[in-house]
């Protein structure tokens, strides 16, 4: 069973200001105190290929509390980063694939939207499983980076 879920916000910042965040590695390191205990990178530099291990806080609506996530594109033209679930999450509840797009969509030069769509595909025996998807932790996510862009705007 294949699916997905997508939610978009509005961010009253240049779209380029919205990708320096979304399209590097550092975008993780800014919700560290907030969302993360920690986030180890086990391997890369925060490009395609790149193995992500974050540590959850409590309360942060994850189902899980580590996990290891590869950064498997990243297109600074079209401002679309696609990260994929790597070993253990979602993998270890039945699902064939596990993934988050972030896309940047610019509207005008001071404004943008943050579109963020969870897609997954799960093994015919747990589909029962994908209760426990949830697009909540990177909404929670997008809404703590466009709070952090909005208060770090270069004007």
């Amino acid at each position: 069973m294949i699916g997905t879920l997508s939610e978009e916000f509005e961010v009253n910042v240049p779209a380029h200001e919205a990708w320096a965040l979304y399209g590097k590695l550092e975008f993780t390191y800014i919700c560290v105190p907030d969302l993360f205990d920690k986030v180890d990178v086990l391997k890369g530099d925060g490009g395609p290929g790149t193995i992500l291990q974050p540590f959850t806080k409590p309360g942060t609506g994850t189902l899980f509390y580590t996990y290891e996530d590869e950064i498997s594109r990243v297109d600074d033209e079209n401002m679309v980063k696609e990260v994929r679930a790597h070993k253990g999450g979602y993998l270890s509840l039945g699902f064939n694939s596990y993934g988050v797009r972030f896309e940047v969509i610019k509207k005008s030069e001071n404004s943008c939207t943050t579109k963020v769509t969870v897609h997954y595909d799960v093994k015919e025996g747990f589909i029962s499983n994908t209760s426990y998807v949830s697009i909540e932790p990177f909404t929670a996510l997008v809404k703590y980076s466009n709070n952090y862009l909005i208060n770090n705007h270069k004007k």
